[in-house]
């Protein structure tokens, strides 16, 4: 059943809400209809293209990594409250992929996940101890990798955090990674984060 211009442009706006990372070509291949006819209905809209979208959203105040240098993160930090949460993504190019079957290397969507998981925590020294992870899914060049982090447990000098990474919100790669931190934190602040919790 063919939908209604009025109808799609209401499900489309909400389909961007949901997911702001959502590709043009995906919101095509879900409403059948062309990549065309989504732009027009985006300008109809005002309702921004996708690099706008993510400048945007990365523009909203998050905290400063402090654990490494932003741009060793693999991906682009959109959202981090440290010691909380954290979300980066990541374009799969010609140079994330083996040659001939494009598809992604697993190092590195591991990569995206364990310097996000590096990147969550609030202390001038992190380090990976251990990591479980699973990959669910193959990625594919052109599939925007959506990594999103948070910490589940935090121990003195220990912390553990998880990390899903998903393409449209299909899982395809989900890690739990136990970090060491130096945790150079003062008993005040540590109390402070404890009551907030």
């Amino acid at each position: 059943m063919r939908r209604s211009k009025k109808e799609r442009q209401q499900l489309l706006k909400q389909k961007i809400n949901e997911n702001p990372f959502i590709t043009d070509e995906a919101l095509a291949d879900y409403f059948h209809v062309s990549v065309q006819t989504i732009r027009l209905d985006r300008l109809e809209l005002s309702i921004p293209e996708l690099r706008e979208r993510i400048k945007h959203v990365a523009e909203k105040q998050f905290d400063t990594v402090k654990a490494l240098p932003i741009e060793e993160v693999i991906g682009e930090i959109i959202d981090l409250q440290l010691d909380q949460r954290a979300i980066s993504i990541l374009d799969i190019g010609p140079e994330h992929v083996f040659s001939r079957t494009k598809i992604a290397r697993g190092h590195h969507l591991f990569a995206q996940a364990n310097s996000l998981a590096v990147a969550i925590i609030d202390d001038e020294l992190a380090l990976t101890a251990k990591a479980n992870v699973r990959f669910t899914r193959r990625v594919t060049q052109g599939e925007r990798v959506v990594a999103k982090a948070k910490v589940v447990k935090h121990e003195k000098e220990r912390t553990k955090v998880e990390v899903n990474s998903y393409v449209e919100q299909e899982l395809v790669f989900s890690g739990e990674f136990h970090m060491y931190r130096s945790d150079k934190v003062s008993e005040g602040e540590k109390g402070e984060h404890e009551d907030s919790n």
